[in-house]
């Protein structure tokens, strides 16, 4: 047994309610997987300038695969962009304006890009999961390589909304459930499972090798793919279902909790 990637979702899994973890534990066993060889993976929804804030002391050295794959960057250098055809663009851009009441959010590698007649409380809201973001008055002619779009939706439209999506946009890019009643357009075969197989062919590392926690709809195919896969307590039960592993809740420290087996040798590393 080895484990060679140890890939995290961020919200709902590695940071608290409150957008917090344990620093000092963390940065204990930060050390311990620098002495083995151990890639530490951000695999998240949200933007790349939000993801490495978490992490100032060691943003260079560690690996971020934001925008759920759109965009994969290992000590501070890109190593994937994907990007939409701007025809493709217009066609999804279309078929959300069918629904007034979605707030929508255009991502790409420079930036985020929102609508300037949002009002300033939402924008502020949003801001702080993507820190680069412009109001702009149209989403055409942006220069900039799109990869995901961001649903905000209600717990009353969420579901229609979700499968109706899925129906009209699917061809083009993937409707998956992101939390809090969000969700992510991607491009179809972009996920955070693309982004960590790509980095396993640059690090030369196997499949049985990899260690992932999750707790929403984006993370499926990461745990589906992972030897070790791991829902948090809080997790949706069909996340539960595709896991191998159950653990304790972000608000509990499940992750940190499950590395610190890995250190020790306990539970499922027992050798």
């Amino acid at each position: 047994m080895s484990v060679k990637v140890i890939a995290v979702d961020m919200d709902g899994t590695f940071l608290t309610s409150d957008n917090q973890y344990n620093k000092e534990k963390f940065m204990k066993q930060y050390e311990y997987m620098k002495e083995n060889d151990i890639h530490f993976v951000v695999a998240s929804g949200n933007q790349y300038y939000q993801l490495r804030s978490f992490f100032p002391e060691i943003q260079k050295e560690i690996t971020f695969i934001a925008e759920n794959g759109g965009y994969i960057v290992d000590q501070d250098k890109d190593i994937f962009v994907a990007q939409l055809k701007e025809e493709e663009l217009e066609q999804v851009l279309d078929a959300i304006e069918q629904y007034p009441e979605i707030k929508k959010i255009v991502c790409g590698q420079k930036s985020a890009y929102i609508n300037e007649s949002v009002d300033d409380d939402y924008f502020d809201r949003l801001n702080f999961y993507y820190p680069r973001m412009k109001r702009v008055a149209h989403f055409k002619d942006l220069n900039d390589s799109i990869f995901k779009i961001f649903l905000s939706c209600n717990e009353d439209n969420f579901d229609m909304i979700l499968n109706e999506m899925k129906e009209k946009i699917g061809h083009i890019m993937t409707p998956v459930d992101c939390g809090h009643f969000g969700i992510d357009l991607i491009i179809p075969g972009i996920n955070k499972a693309h982004g960590i197989q790509l980095l396993m062919e640059r690090w030369n590392i196997a499949d049985e090798d990899v260690m992932a926690f999750g707790d929403s709809g984006n993370d499926q195919e990461m745990l589906e793919q992972a030897t070790y896969s791991f829902a948090m307590a809080n997790a949706k039960e069909s996340v539960k279902a595709i896991s191998k592993y159950t653990i304790s809740s972000n608000n509990d420290g499940g992750v940190l909790e499950a590395i610190d087996w890995l250190i020790n040798k306990e539970k499922m590393f027992q050798d």
